[in-house]
């Protein structure tokens, strides 16, 4: 029987995660052609070098086909797959059928057998156009299929077993940031001769991370497109740090309000530069660099920083960075930013030259607090010598859209309202 309805494919594609991000990596796929699927499910798994983040189906209905295999890199925009929808159930009957007929022929001529990423052959190839088989979490039953390939690799590097791990996803399924989340309480296991985690030798040489080759080709880029220079100020930091031990709060949400403070004077440098289109924004979206340890470091924005109060900013930065550790950001959650923090001070060093977060015009790098003497000049011009907590902030900007007189003159008004904080 003939159906007036006109069949319709629903692209799946590589997501814009950043306007900094041109391509993304599949790290694995939750689906097989034929499979059914509910709009918002997640369809495949992808990283880029600001974020690991589950791609949702943007429809119900029937996958169709499936376009980019595991491990593979592609452009943002590029279609990963298709899914014929549920509206259109003709498209989501044919489809199906396709593949029962492709398995049913396989019994009589079986077709070479493909092996997916994940080491298993599989003869649906045949069903679909994809480049590569790709790797599943499975959805054949039993314990193994209620795991996603990421969660599975974490917990065998961790010796970790996933039947005790308590899973906040749909259904209780056990997520990335559960199994991370355990990781962190459990204690390591012990390594003996029979464990198959072993540690690397010492010495030995080993592949970087998706993650840290990403963040690298990032920086380079930035290198290559930006005409990098970095200016210094010394900051007396004695009222930040009078204001911030009475509110139990770090020195960085001062040091981002004053930053938000300069920005509305300087506007120049809250903006993008990409290529020749230099754009100025009216809101700050305040990047706040944090560090993921071997993993490399991400930038959460917090949007509308302009609208906070410094006790606010604290808390946002805070929330933040305790999701970004635990791998619980969302993509709208690390792109947008029109200015970047970075606080390797925290550690204790004292000075840096930080890469320029693209399209970002420029970086503002906050150092140690360090207690040392220095000379303070009286209104009658007496000089004393006094201990103070300093620190040095560094800007990194971009020659092409701006030059030393504005770095600095931003600089000078970041350090006048650190310096005069009254608790605006």
């Amino acid at each position: 029987m003939s159906s007036s309805r006109t069949d319709v494919l629903v692209d799946v594609t590589m997501p814009q995660m950043g306007v900094s991000v041109a391509e993304g990596t599949v790290i694995a796929w939750r689906v097989d052609v034929g499979d059914r699927i509910a709009a918002d499910e997640t369809i495949c798994e992808i990283s880029t070098d600001k974020i690991d983040t589950e791609v949702p189906a943007p429809a119900t209905g029937a996958v169709a086909e499936i376009l980019v295999g595991v491990e593979q890199t592609v452009p943002v925009g590029t279609v990963l797959a298709r899914i014929a929808t549920e509206g259109t159930s003709d498209a989501v009957e044919r489809t199906s059928d396709a593949v029962e007929r492709t398995s049913e022929t396989a019994e009589v001529t079986p077709a070479e057998p493909q092996t997916s990423a994940n080491g298993r052959a599989s003869n649906r190839g045949a069903a679909t156009r994809s480049p590569a088989p790709p790797a599943r979490s499975g959805r054949d039953g039993g314990e193994r299929g209620r795991y996603s390939p990421v969660v599975q690799r974490i917990a065998a590097e961790h010796g970790i077993d996933l039947s005790l791990v308590p899973g906040t996803g749909r259904g209780g399924r056990v997520r990335k940031q559960d199994v991370l989340a355990f990781v962190h309480r459990a204690p390591e296991p012990p390594l003996h001769i029979e464990s198959p985690y072993r540690p690397e030798p010492v010495g030995a040489g080993g592949q970087l991370s998706r993650m840290r080759r990403q963040i690298g080709e990032h920086m380079k880029r930035s290198l290559d497109t930006a005409a990098h220079c970095t200016t210094w100020i010394e900051v007396d930091m004695s009222r930040v740090e009078a204001a911030r031990t009475a509110l139990g709060l770090t020195a960085l949400p001062f040091v981002g309000r004053a930053t938000i403070a300069a920005l509305r004077e300087h506007p120049a440098l809250n903006a993008w530069l990409e290529g020749e289109r230099y754009t100025r924004h009216a809101h700050v979206n305040l990047g706040i660099a944090v560090s993921l340890g071997d993993d490399g470091l991400i930038v959460p924005v917090v949007e509308h920083a302009h609208e906070l109060s410094v006790e606010g900013l604290g808390a946002r930065i805070k929330d933040l960075a305790r999701r970004a550790r635990a791998r619980e950001l969302t993509p709208d959650e690390v792109q947008g930013g029109t200015f970047t923090i970075t606080n390797p001070g925290q550690y204790g060093s004292i000075m840096a030259t930080p890469i320029i977060n693209q399209p970002q015009v420029a970086i503002l790098d906050l150092e140690a607090v360090i207690k040392r003497p220095v000379v303070l000049t009286d209104a009658d011009g007496n000089d004393s010598i006094a201990i103070r907590p300093m620190t040095i902030l560094g800007l990194s900007w971009d020659h092409r859209a701006l030059d030393g007189a504005i770095a600095a003159q931003f600089l000078a008004s970041v350090k006048g309202h650190l310096e005069g904080w009254t608790g605006a």
